[in-house]
């Protein structure tokens, strides 16, 4: 809705991970590298992990979209709560094989028949596993088992592991410490700095042709960082709003009054939503990024950012429309059928 008037080519702001947006902080580019080092390796364990919003699925995304298909095999699997068989499974569907009626042994049987049909074609398997937080201890020493296939010398798959924070104190566990032995490199995507935030929104503002339009007044950008602590999927979330406010107020600046206001808004929201013990604001969420207590707040807090943007997008283009309406110039009397 907003996009018209400010005469933009599209949403800048979206949620949904888009490798289009890409901006290179210097995590993210860091982080990239690790993904691309991983990739010229072939072999072994990639693990990068990140706070929830911190762009690990856009760098994903990224890297699928620089891959030559004729040289690489991929597959993306997202775990929920996977046991150790069903993984296998999952992987097995990921690069598209047959699995129905298979006991373990014979899917076992079958991913290392294609990762070996592969090598004559020049090709190699790379399985990317995001949300690896989730897996069981098992189901990760599972993916180890995997990448004991080999020709000769040469592995047959690699694996990356991208996950949030947790997915780094399940790999300190006793019994993971043969998959620890084979992770090449690993890397924790932090949020971006004051100067970062504010060159990630001009840089999608720039993506869909903005011009100016909206204007940010300095100190703007203070407050947007403060409330996202860097976050990109929480600088999308307020940004997101600010635009969308400005252009039913037909306003053309963004300013630092209007961004402590919204945040506020978002924030009142969010405390409303959430239980008493669940209802820190994202300033507060932010203080210590690695207690599980405080991590496990900001998971709520996040599902509920992404559930009242849709809502209220759809909210204020409804509301733009009876706006238009109203504004509609009545029939003159000539105009009228008469009875």
């Amino acid at each position: 809705m907003y996009e018209t008037f400010f005469g933009l080519s599209g949403k800048p702001f979206q949620l949904n991970p888009d490798p289009a947006f890409f901006f290179g902080s210097r995590g993210h580019k860091r982080a990239f590298a690790y993904l691309q080092y991983g990739v010229h390796q072939s072999e072994g364990f990639i693990i990068i992990t990140g706070e929830v919003g911190a762009g690990k699925t856009t760098l994903v995304r990224s890297l699928l979209e620089q891959i030559d298909p004729n040289q690489l095999v991929a597959a993306q699997l997202v775990t929920t709560q996977l046991d150790a068989e069903d993984l296998l499974r999952s992987v097995a569907i990921a690069f598209g094989l047959p699995t129905k009626a298979l006991d373990k042994a014979h899917l076992l049987a079958e991913l290392e028949a294609f990762l070996l049909s592969l090598v004559p074609q020049g090709k190699r398997a790379l399985l990317i596993v995001d949300e690896a937080q989730n897996l069981t201890g098992r189901s990760i020493e599972e993916l180890r088992m995997l990448s004991n296939f080999q020709l000769g010398s040469q592995g047959l798959l690699q694996s990356f592991l991208i996950g949030q924070p947790e997915l780094r104190l399940l790999m300190q566990g006793p019994e993971l410490q043969q998959l620890r032995q084979r992770v090449t490199a690993s890397y924790h995507l932090g949020p971006m700095d004051r100067a970062e935030t504010q060159a990630y929104i001009e840089h999608r503002l720039r993506h869909v042709g903005w011009s100016s339009d909206p204007k940010f007044e300095p100190t703007a950008f203070d407050v947007i960082y403060s409330f996202s602590a860097g976050i990109p999927r929480r600088i999308n979330t307020l940004c997101n709003r600010l635009l969308l406010a400005a252009a039913l107020s037909e306003q053309h600046e963004i300013t630092t009054a209007s961004v402590e206001a919204t945040a506020e808004e978002i924030r009142t929201e969010l405390s409303a939503g959430a239980p008493a013990a669940e209802s820190p604001s994202l300033a507060e969420e932010n203080l210590d990024a690695h207690r599980p207590s405080e991590h496990e707040a900001g998971l709520g807090l996040e599902e509920r950012v992404v559930r009242l943007e849709r809502a209220m997008t759809v909210t204020l283009d409804l509301l733009q429309q009876i706006r238009r309406h109203t504004l509609m110039p009545s029939p003159r009397p000539s105009d009228q059928v008469k009875s």
